[in-house]
Order: C-alpha cells, then sequence, then structure tokens
C-alpha cells in the first residue's frame, strides 16, 4: 500500500514531534542540574563565611562533566590540589589569583579556602573560563581566548599569581592566552607567580611567548584524572618544593 502524501505529513509532525519533546525534556534536565550545581556553590559559600563549627561540603569535578568540544581535561583531585597550594603559598588578603582555563584547579582553591578559618584573611580568586557552567560561582568570569583583552577592566594589571592551561595545542590559542596572561598580570615590583600547563610540543612557543616573565620548563608532571595521550608539560616562574628545573634530555 502505497502512503499519501497526507499520511507522509502526519507521520513527519510525529516524528517532528517527538524530537521537540525530547528537545525541551533535555533542556529541562539541563536546567534543573544547574540550578542544583547553582544551590551547591550558594550553600558552600554560606558554609564557608558562616561562624558555626560545621565543616563545609567538598566541592567535587564530578558535577561537571567534560567537554570535548571545549577541550576539557580535568586534573585528578591530587594534581588539582597541588596546583592550588602553590597558588596559596605566600598569599596574602590582598593577593590576587586567576585561574584561567582550569576549573579543576579553581574547585580546589574554592575546597581549601572554605575549610580554612574563617577569621583568617584570604586572598581574592577569579576563574577566567569559557564553559557558562561554572557561572554557577560568583568568582565566575566569562573568557573567550579569541578576544584576549575583553574582560572586566578592573582585572587589568591586578592579578598576583595565576595558573593557565590553554584550552587548545595552536600557535594562536597559545600566543592569545599569553596576551591575557601579560593584560591581567600585576606590574608592581613584587614578585608574581606564573604556572602555564600544556602540551610538551608548546615548549618553544612558551618560552619565546613568556621569556620576559622568567618562565622555565619544570620537572612536574601534570596527571589528568581520565588521562591524556598528549605530553604535558608543567612551566613555572619560580621554584618550589613540587619542581624544579626539568634538565634536558
Amino acid at each position: 500500500m502505497v502512503a499519501t502524501d497526507s499520511e507522509d505529513e502526519l507521520a513527519l509532525s510525529s516524528s517532528a514531534l517527538d524530537a521537540l519533546k525530547q528537545f525541551y525534556a533535555e533542556r529541562d534536565a539541563r536546567a534543573e542540574h544547574f540550578a542544583k550545581l547553582h544551590q551547591k556553590a550558594e550553600e558552600l559559600h554560606e558554609a564557608a563565611t558562616s561562624q558555626d563549627d560545621s565543616e563545609p561540603k567538598l566541592l567535587s569535578m564530578d558535577a561537571f562533566t567534560e567537554d570535548w568540544n571545549e577541550s576539557q581535561f580535568w586534573y585528578s583531585d591530587e594534581c588539582a590540589n597541588f596546583f592550588a597550594k602553590q597558588l596559596l603559598k605566600d598569599a596574602t588578603a590582598e593577593t590576587k589569583i586567576a585561574v584561567v582555563s582550569a576549573p579543576s584547579v579553581f574547585v580546589q582553591l574554592k575546597n581549601i579556602l572554605n575549610a580554612a578559618d574563617p577569621s583568617q584573611p584570604k586572598p581574592t580568586i577569579y576563574l577566567l573560563e569559557h564553559d557558562r557552567r561554572f557561572a554557577v560561582f560568583p568568582e565566575f568570569v566569562f573568557y573567550d581566548f579569541a578576544k584576549p583583552t575583553q574582560l572586566p577592566e578592573q582585572l587589568k594589571s591586578s592579578i598576583n599569581h595565576l595558573i593557565l592551561d590553554p584550552p587548545f595545542l595552536s600557535t594562536d590559542c597559545q600566543t592569545k592566552s599569553a596576551l591575557t596572561v601579560s593584560w591581567l598580570l600585576s606590574k608592581e615590583k613584587k614578585p608574581t607567580k606564573l604556572v602555564i600547563c600544556t602540551g610538551e610540543r608548546m615548549q618553544p612557543l612558551i618560552m619565546k611567548l613568556y621569556k620576559n616573565h622568567g618562565i622555565f620548563t619544570t620537572d612536574f608532571e601534570p596527571v589528568h584524572a581520565k588521562g591524556l595521550a598528549n605530553e604535558f608539560y608543567c612551566y613555572a616562574n619560580f621554584e618550589c618544593l613540587g619542581w624544579k628545573h626539568k634538565e634536558e634530555s
């Protein structure tokens, strides 16, 4: 039996309706998920600033699945925590810390600061990130590496400690990310802390882009939660107990 035009139109309409229902169901599920994330972030903030003795719950990157379209590869909790501690070392209430395209480090910063004595002064932290899911945090600042200096004016030349993990292993992304770093870092005489994590094959470009910042290749090997095929290097402009200059092979 041959279907009539009207039957084809009815079948198409039914299929389109099912697709539309699925779209709205997924949209509502995402909205509900983000609302819960926002509530969790607010609860953590309130717990950290309250005067009671209850221990705030730890934030986890499990709430934020990696999006490969955004070139997202989270560090392991141990690795992110290590970076967070290096950024916090020697920090004061006047220190401003920027985490650029490395949200797993930001989450560990939040955990450490939330668990700290509320009466103690804390540095100001910012998360510069393209993924708007992280807008659940009040420290979120939308960042697009393609527009390296389109950021709030108050951030210009204000950052003392900074970690950057450029999302793409390309000359364009790395160069524009370096422009962001130069725009953000404080021009005061006191030393700044700078950490760059990116692929091993970017090493010559990193040395060129950050020459004026005293950058060097460290022997620390960043660890990603789900592994990573590309060899990853950590570059920095300061030494610490966790790393030293990498010996040339």
